[in-house]
């Protein structure tokens, strides 16, 4: 085979976030600014205040570009430090992209089909904007059609929901409930791009299943339909950028950047058999975001995020309702490759129904040290 043309770049960078914490939050998150891992009743994490200091954010890639006969192959391997999951909390690996493509099709994990990552702010916070469609999935992905920057992709990715016992979560007749996934979860999009920037428009739609192992007088089994539609937007303003999107859908939360459970309860109590089934939580999520490009050294960005869950009846008062997330900044770049930067962080979280609303501010100071390296046959 003719591999001319090919190239392998190794990339990535080293940073360091610092700063301090007026308020409070789940400590296995202290670096970031996540609503739902703000406090959900008074003092849930000890006393306000708190310096932190990280490297989670640092990360390393390697990328391939092939010419063949029958397309370009492309690979991306990509990692950082962001412990997540059994690791949070921690300095860690973890992966971000493994992924292939070949002319049309595309598979492993990186970017659902469903988000746009160019909404994604210049900011420094690691997380980024709560009511962002924001999920990396394993998946096999086709884009039947694509000219520049606009193409039109659909893609069968893993599926994988959260439900929210609520309050009667410490009920035995819900111990037994586990999820099941039939079919993958179906996303599309479609991206028009010109010199102004672009337009994507996308959608999902999933089948969410849970089944009911106990051997009660109780059937909770149960089945519901997720869906979403998310339209964003790049839209330049001389060197400037504007970045904003809106999604709105059913039970699609563990698409969205930062947000709880799928699934809520209902109560049900005139049968007897049924006395509470599972519903998909409705959710409207909101990103607002502008990048300011001052000159080749300064750089801004300033913008407010939103995500609003519309909880079932059945749902414990302490639930998670809605996360808000704003953020300013100012960067220095002495280098294209390097940049120091400090940032006000701003989020609160209200609950359901017990009236209960906690917020957080902070201030971050970052500096990032980018690297890369490209190796060609030619």
């Amino acid at each position: 085979h003719d591999s001319s043309g090919s190239t392998f770049d190794i990339y990535g960078f080293a940073m360091l976030d610092m700063g301090y914490q007026y308020k409070q939050n789940d400590p296995d998150w202290y670096d970031e600014l996540r609503p739902t891992k703000l406090p959900s009743y008074k003092d849930e994490y000890g006393a306000d205040g708190s310096w932190f200091a990280s490297v989670r954010q640092t990360r390393f890639g390697v990328k391939s570009f092939t010419p063949t006969s029958v397309g370009d192959l492309k690979t991306t391997f990509e990692f950082e430090l962001f412990g997540v999951g059994s690791d949070a909390g921690q300095t860690t690996f973890r992966l971000r992209h493994a992924w292939g493509e070949l002319g049309q099709f595309g598979a492993g994990q990186t970017w659902s089909t469903f988000m746009d990552i160019d909404v994604f702010p210049n900011s420094i916070e690691y997380w980024g904007p709560s009511g962002m469609v924001f999920y990396r999935n394993v998946q096999f992905r086709w884009t039947p059609w694509s000219d520049g920057d606009s193409n039109f992709m659909i893609s069968l990715e893993k599926p994988g929901g959260s439900g929210d016992g609520g309050k009667f979560a410490d009920r035995v007749e819900l111990e037994g409930i586990k999820s099941d996934f039939e079919l993958p979860d179906l996303a599309a999009h479609y991206r028009y791009s010109q010199d102004w920037g672009h337009v994507q428009v996308a959608g999902i739609l999933r089948k969410i299943e849970w089944n009911d192992l106990n051997d009660d007088a109780f059937d909770l089994s149960g089945n519901d339909t997720g869906w979403g539609i998310n339209l964003s937007a790049n839209y330049k303003i001389g060197p400037h950028v504007l970045r904003g999107s809106v999604v709105y859908g059913e039970g699609i939360q563990n698409y969205m950047n930062d947000a709880t459970v799928d699934i809520g309860v209902v109560e049900n109590f005139t049968d007897p058999v049924r006395p509470i089934y599972g519903e998909a939580i409705p959710m409207l999520g909101i990103v607002a975001f502008l990048d300011l490009n001052w000159s080749a050294q300064w750089t801004s960005t300033i913008g407010y995020s939103m995500l609003d869950n519309d909880p079932t009846d059945g749902q414990s008062p302490g639930s998670f309702e809605k996360g808000q997330y704003a953020l300013a900044n100012i960067l220095y770049h002495p280098t294209p490759s390097v940049f120091y930067g400090v940032e006000v962080q701003w989020g609160q979280r209200d609950n359901f129904s017990d009236g209960f609303s906690s917020n957080d501010t902070r201030i971050q100071v970052s500096a990032k040290y980018n690297f890369s390296k490209s190796f060609g046959d030619n």
